[in-house]
């Protein structure tokens, strides 16, 4: 018998917020030590009351637009009631009532075709602390505890772990390109909702929740486990199946159970008190779309048609500061394609060699636009240019008054380089000789020195085209 797998996702996507959800705390990246980003307030010390942070709220009702979902204008939160070590206030406050956004769809394209997505609801919440296991111990760090999570909950429309993925490394792309979250590891997990039935059949079968995975390898494994243990216990009947949260183990790639899957009416869900509905008026909404940003499908279609390379593309849209950059830059009036090349070549090169990446660069783009305009308007070459630039990302410079201070922008007239080159020639006569019997390679020993005699001034496609002439 042919069998169909049905799938539906729960995403949790931490937030990038300075400050936590309802306290003043940093969020979990700011933290450095185990529990030292913690409050009163997140910590659920009695008497303590929450106070809801607006740009969770704005994140949130972007990622509904990006979504195309239904944005709710009245939104409540409720408690979600359940004991655990790492959950202080022995409730987790979230979103059942009243979720902020519904009704979404978003378009996926595989080996199998086109499908639509559609998205049941994004609600916000607040995240749990994480337990630390160590020998027979257990430690709490509550660091993560009351982080902003948006969830965003999946009909059950995928029908293959390629599906799965493909829809996960697109939300991962739409909100860092849109400036949500960063979704590196641990800020983007997911839960897979998964069952077998019958190919035709409208029903559905026993349903198991694969919890808490953060790896896409990982989810595609535990996809393909789960969904051939259920279809070797309906056809070979191995097992009887129950409804159950599992997890994957990754060293041997297959699930195990770990308790009963719960339904609501185990979580004791009831309205939370201490924080007022939140109104989002058509003034604040309408403020909200109009910062909402390009869409990943037309961003990337703009960079191909400026001549960018889809390499270069991925890296721009999988990265909301670095795409920002070339956006201002862009809008200065530099070309698209050589901005590119500036950030994810040269800065990207001087930052690797300190063991840094692109999420280090701390650089504004009219101080970049100001080198890439030196070098246009021919006052600094390409070798300067390279000097002022690592003085920018290393130290923080102003681009012209470093290179007027270094002099890089002196220019070097025909007749001095003309003396520089015979003065070359005259002083290195084998490399002279090598390139005369037709070792090529030897020019570049020749141009090498006459660029150290010159300190990086003048224009190297000119010194090497007199350097040619000289030595025929």
């Amino acid at each position: 018998m042919n069998y169909e797998l049905v799938i539906g996702l729960e995403t949790h996507v931490e937030l990038s917020t300075e400050s936590k959800i309802f306290c003043s705390c940093g969020g979990h990246s700011a933290a450095n030590e185990p529990n030292d980003c913690v409050c009163p307030a997140c910590s659920g010390m009695p008497g303590m009351l929450p106070v809801m942070n607006k740009h969770v709220v704005e994140l949130a009702v972007t990622a509904g637009l990006m979504l195309n979902c239904d944005i709710n204008k009245y939104t409540t939160f409720d408690k979600k009631n359940y004991y655990y070590p790492d959950l202080p206030c022995a409730y987790q406050i979230t979103q059942i009532n009243h979720p902020i956004c519904t009704n979404g769809c978003v378009t996926l394209k595989t080996s199998a075709g086109s499908r639509d997505i559609r998205i049941k609801q994004i609600h916000m919440e607040e995240d749990a602390g994480k337990l630390v296991h160590s020998g027979k111990y257990s430690y709490v760090d509550f660091n993560r505890t009351s982080v902003p999570l948006i969830e965003i909950v999946t009909q059950p429309d995928f029908r293959s772990a390629e599906e799965v993925v493909t829809y996960l490394n697109k939300l991962k792309s739409m909100f860092r390109s849109g400036g949500i979250s960063e979704c590196e590891e641990g800020a983007m997990r997911c839960d897979v909702n998964i069952s077998v039935r019958p190919e035709g059949s409208e029903e559905f079968g026993v349903r198991t929740e694969i919890k808490n995975m953060s790896s896409f390898e990982a989810i595609e494994k535990a996809i393909r486990y789960e969904a051939q243990r259920h279809m070797d216990a309906l056809e070979f009947e191995t097992e009887e199946l129950v409804q159950e949260t599992r997890r994957f183990d990754d060293a041997s790639g297959k699930t195990f159970a770990m308790r009963n899957k719960e339904t609501e009416a185990d979580y004791r869900y009831f309205p939370d008190a201490n924080l007022m509905p939140i109104i989002i008026d058509d003034e604040w909404l309408e403020k909200i779309k109009a910062n909402k940003p390009a869409a990943v499908d037309e961003k990337a279609e703009d960079y191909r048609a400026a001549g960018i390379s889809d390499k270069e593309i991925d890296m721009l849209i999988s990265n909301h500061k670095i795409s920002s950059l070339l956006d201002e830059l862009v809008a200065k009036g530099a070309n698209a394609k050589d901005a590119a090349a500036w950030i994810l070549t040269d800065c990207a090169g001087i930052l690797r060699k300190d063991g840094k990446t692109l999420n280090d660069l701390a650089m504004t783009a009219d101080d970049l636009f100001a080198v890439m305009q030196m070098v246009e308007k021919g006052d600094i070459n390409r070798g300067a240019a390279k000097k002022i630039l690592i003085a920018m990302v290393e130290e923080g410079v102003d681009p012209v008054a470093y290179c007027k201070e270094k002099g890089l922008d002196k220019k070097v007239d025909s007749s001095q380089v003309e003396a520089v080159i015979d003065k070359v020639i005259a002083e290195n006569s084998q490399s002279v000789t090598d390139y005369k019997n037709g070792k090529v390679k030897a020019i570049q020993a020749l141009f090498g020195a006459c660029m150290k005699e010159l300190k990086g001034a003048g224009d190297p496609a000119v010194i090497k085209s007199l350097l040619e002439e000289k030595l025929k």
